[in-house]
């Protein structure tokens, strides 16, 4: 009877099993390290694409903060030049009421009436003089009331004080009336521009 020994053929097969098995370890932790790499490279790119982009948002917002800086600058001084321009008008025309104001009180001043004060408050008006009767006190009155540029109203004008006296050895009767200028008007009519002088009574 043959006997064979097959044990050195079976420690041959396992030590080439544990070679195979060697190699594919070697060679799976190849191909993990590699994908790892390939992940890692990927990922690193992404991030560097996302921060370029923050970077350039940042410059982005940076920039539109100064231009919103420079239009919160351009809108004081607009507002500043606009404040400054309504006062300029308003001065105009507190100017040329003033002036409406004289020449519709030399108009509007009966003979033997006498200014002697006027002064203005707003649009509040007060008047003191004398006048030959009280009659010419009334008739004065009456003229102001049919002035286009004075308030024609039951208060307007007001006679405060009317009393007799004395003034270079005459007799004439001392006056206190108080009277109001119209407001000024924002509305155009018949093309005149804003802050044209009202019509002179």
């Amino acid at each position: 009877m043959i006997r064979i020994n097959l044990l050195p053929h079976r420690e041959a097969r396992r030590k080439a099993s544990r070679r195979q098995l060697a190699f594919m370890a070697v060679m799976v932790a190849v191909v993990g390290i590699a994908l790892a790499a390939l992940v890692h490279g990927v990922i690193a790119g992404y991030l560097a694409v996302q921060n370029d982009r923050n970077d350039f948002l940042k410059r982005e917002n940076a920039k539109l903060d100064k231009e919103i800086a420079e239009i919160k600058k351009l809108k004081d001084e607009i507002a500043a030049l606009l404040a400054r321009k309504q006062i300029i008008e308003t001065l105009q025309n507190d100017r040329s009421r003033a002036v409406n104001l004289l020449e519709a009180l030399v108009r509007r001043t009966p003979d033997g009436v006498y200014l002697k004060t006027l002064k203005q408050k707003g649009l509040r008006v007060n008047v003191t003089g004398y006048a030959q009767s009280n009659a010419r006190v009334s008739a004065f009155m009456r003229n102001l009331q049919g002035s286009e540029v004075l308030e024609n109203s039951a208060t307007s004008p007001q006679l405060i004080e009317i009393k007799a006296s004395n003034v270079n050895n005459k007799r004439l009767s001392e006056f206190n009336l108080d009277f109001s200028m119209k407001p000024p008007t924002p509305a155009v009519e018949d093309g005149k521009k804003p802050g044209a002088p009202a019509k002179k009574g």
